[in-house]
């Protein structure tokens, strides 16, 4: 009992502590709004450096896991920024009246994209006012009456010479409905067919022929006709463009002097007047054809050419836009063109174009989730070459657009000012470092999120305080005595006695859970039993598992002892981790020895179940027994090392201190204490060092022995070094208290030794030996026995 009560740890030391008072004092403070985040100095320092530099290739990648309050301190970083610098131009796409495919871009002042729209719209509406009427002024009927005349009198003139040959020759010229025909003429008078066929053979022949004559004749004369129709239309449709310029003219100077300081929509309208003048003509003619008019909207096809396509309007909020996307698809990303269905055939056009992120982020800053970025293709490897060429260029991905008769569009790309901001892992920053080259060229700052906040002042305060908006925002009431148990839960959630973690929305969810239990009690405030019920709520919504490895040990289908004295056994500690749910849970390590020269077998390593952590935490075990017992004989003997009804994948070398305690145990065949477990990894000199999940550990062999009844001899070997991280609930420093559980913290497997056995390891006196009657001077006298029983056979 004296060599446990060494290294018996108090209740005191099972738990963080904190001063009550000072959680009283914040409590009672208003509530700070300025308050955004919890630590993250690094953090905040490296947003601070990444946001502010203005050099090419400062974009930054946030480091961490979700729910440490990265995107809240992005955020609150980003709002800071974005208001002191200008609003970035608005980008427009307009009809590129030389090549319709070629869509070109128009930079506009904040505001001033819709007035442009707005003054389209109006000028459009002008054109349909003023066209077909233009045509209506006298002068230009006047002129298109002599262009008709004069083609008139060419025809007229040149039937009246075929008219007066033919009355030359008795044969009279008919003209009607367009087509032009010769009739004979007998005694003064044209004849018809019936008159004609009662003429002599001889006379119709002679009509035959001069008929035949004249309308050799006639061609003759009419030959330059097509060339005076084409001449005609010439002059009319060239007096119709003097006409209809006449009246374009005033109006586009109108807007040409509005946008004069804008040489990009003066360009525009100038380049427009071609177009127009070719729509006028074919649309708003003074005769248009009804039929076509009917089928056509005139004033949408108008809109279709001339209305700009204004990619994205920024709000009236003034600063740089902040753009979070959530889903990075390409199209999100960079913009899509869509189509539509026109008579069978696929169409597009520039007004059909649609802003991405990049579109919408230009000038400001972008936030992405790296993960989902690099699971979507092409994005990645179009994102760099945006950022490198400092432009967006929008362009269908390889086979979206190979649709049949489907025209597509090459948008001309626009000027990119943008800073990017990746939040992603560790692992995936390190991965994209290790293989893509650009990535460190482009990607200069990272800002790397803590998993645990170190408790301060600091920290208590943005802890309390964040926890005071919250229930401000949701309209809770938290007692002092609540927060604390938020507190203990946050050391908990990092394992740590000094240090709080940093997924502050676990704490959020958990105010969010217990707000459930206090309102189910009728209850206003949310105080500490409804934390607790929270926790212990969730527990068993989760604990299934747990449960039916519990309900297993106490129907004796897994092989546990708590009681009583076994040699070359005792109860080692393991954490399973399924889904969110992690717990401990004990299991039985056993060992044998006998004389033999195999050295020590790793069972789970030799049927493939131990992984590589375990099993080099086994292999450990030959130089501490080596290097401990046999510096003057050869160590040769055969063991065996297993963790019994494991029937899985073994990781990590926690159980390698239990491990060598059972070792000894069946070298010396001093029997270990069945009540006491044991968790630790040890190295070749027997320093004992930390292991993982030392909480969840504790409390899963805790419950065990409370099913079976707490004797007050059971407890838990733990190293030393892992008294920092021990955090246990209520009910377990409940237990230590009142002496009914133990917790040991050891230093060298010699003092776990001492612990399981009863008895003194010994020590290595100055003459190399060890004190008779200690465990150590019985494991060295039997391995020396093992050794010589071996090497006699050998000799043999």
């Amino acid at each position: 009992m004296e060599v446990k009560k060494t290294f018996n740890l108090k209740p005191s030391q099972l738990a963080p502590s904190f001063d009550t008072d000072e959680i009283d004092q914040l409590m009672s403070m208003d509530i700070d709004t300025n308050v955004n985040f919890i630590g993250q100095q690094r953090a905040q320092q490296a947003l601070e450096f990444g946001l502010d530099m203005e050099m090419t290739g400062y974009n930054l990648f946030v480091m961490g896991e979700p729910a440490t309050g990265r995107h809240t301190l992005i955020d609150n970083h980003l709002q800071q920024v974005a208001k002191l610098k200008p609003t970035p131009h608005e980008w427009c796409y307009v009809n590129n009246f030389d090549d319709n495919r070629a869509p070109v871009y128009i930079r506009l002042a904040h505001g001033e994209s819709k007035k442009l729209v707005e003054q389209v719209e109006q000028f459009i509406d002008e054109l349909l006012d003023t066209f077909p009427a233009a045509f209506d002024i006298p002068s230009y009927q006047r002129q298109k009456r002599d262009i008709e005349r004069e083609f008139n009198n060419k025809y007229e003139n040149a039937l009246e010479r075929v008219e007066a040959k033919a009355l030359e020759h008795d044969v009279v010229l008919y003209e009607e409905k367009g087509s032009i025909s010769f009739a004979p003429v007998v005694n003064g008078k044209p004849i018809n067919d019936s008159e004609f066929a009662q003429l002599s053979e001889e006379q119709r022949q002679t009509f035959y022929e001069l008929i035949a004559d004249l309308e050799v004749y006639l061609n003759e004369s009419l030959l330059e006709l097509p060339q005076w129709k084409r001449e005609a239309s010439e002059k009319q449709r060239k007096l119709s463009k003097e006409t209809i310029e006449s009246a374009l003219r005033p109006m586009l100077k109108d807007l040409e002097h509005r946008y004069a300081s804008e040489l990009g929509i003066v360009k525009f309208f100038r380049e427009m007047r071609e177009t127009l003048i070719e729509l006028i003509l074919e649309l708003l003619a003074d005769e248009p054809d009804d039929e076509k008019k009917e089928e056509i909207d005139v004033s949408k096809v108008f809109e279709d050419q001339l209305i700009p396509n204004i990619l994205h309007v920024h709000g009236n909020n003034e600063g740089a836009p902040i753009v979070y996307e959530p889903n990075p698809t390409f199209q999100n990303i960079f913009g899509r063109i869509e189509y539509s269905s026109v008579q069978g055939s696929v169409y597009t056009g520039y007004r059909m174009i649609r802003a991405g992120a990049l579109h919408r982020a230009n000038g400001g800053y972008l936030l992405v989730e790296a993960d989902k970025l690099m699971q979507q293709p092409a994005v990645w490897e179009s994102l760099k070459l945006a950022l490198k060429s400092h432009q967006v260029k929008m362009e269908s991905l390889s086979g979206e657009a190979n649709i049949v008769n489907a025209s597509s569009l090459n948008p001309q790309p626009i000027p990119l000012d943008i800073k990017v901001i990746l939040m992603g892992s560790r692992e995936l920053y390190y991965l994209m470092q290790e293989y893509d080259n650009e990535f460190n060229e482009l990607f200069r700052v990272l800002a790397d999120f803590e998993h645990y906040i170190p408790v301060n002042h600091k920290a208590l305060y943005g802890f309390v305080h964040k926890v005071k908006q919250y229930a401000e925002a949701h309209q809770l009431n938290i007692a002092a005595s609540a927060l604390q148990e938020l507190l203990i839960f946050s050391f908990r959630q990092a394992s740590h006695q000094h240090k709080l973690s940093a997924r502050f929305a676990d704490v959020l969810e958990l105010i969010s859970e217990s707000q459930f239990y206090a309102k189910k009690a009728g209850a206003e405030t949310i105080e500490r039993s409804h934390v607790l019920q929270s926790l212990k709520g969730k527990q068993y919504r989760t604990g299934q598992i747990s449960e039916s490895f519990l309900e297993d040990i106490q129907e004796g289908q897994i092989l546990i002892d708590t009681s009583g004295y076994k040699v070359g056994k005792l109860n080692g500690l393991t954490v399973l981790e399924i889904g969110d749910t992690v717990f401990g849970t004990p299991a039985r390590i056993s060992a044998t020895v006998y004389a033999g020269s195999n050295g020590i077998v790793d069972i789970e390593r030799e049927v493939e179940l131990g992984k590589a952590i375990h099993s080099k935490g086994v292999m450990l075990l030959n130089g501490y027994l080596g290097n401990k017992y046999a510096q003057d004989f050869s160590l040769c003997f055969s063991a065996n090392i297993a963790l019994e009804q494991s029937y899985g994948h073994i990781d990590g070398d926690s159980a390698s201190l239990g491990e060598v305690c059972a070792l000894i145990s069946a070298i010396t065949h001093i029997p270990l204490n069945q009540s006491i477990a044991i968790t630790g990894s040890i190295n070749q000199h027997g320093q004992v060092q930390s292991i993982g999940g030392v909480n969840e550990k504790i409390e899963g062999f805790y419950k065990l022995c409370q099913a079976r009844g707490l004797t007050g001899e059971q407890g838990v070997i733990i190293p030393k070094t892992n008294c920092i991280n021990l955090v246990l609930n209520h009910e377990v420093i409940a237990a230590v208290a009142e002496g009914k559980f133990h917790i040991y913290a050891v230093e060298q497997v010699d003092d776990a030794v001492s612990i399981l056995t009863g008895k003194p390891a010994g020590e290595l006196s100055s003459r190399g030996r060890y004190p008779r009657d200690t465990v150590n001077c019985i494991a060295s006298e039997r391995l020396r026995h093992i050794a010589d029983l071996v090497n006699g056979e050998d000799g043999e």
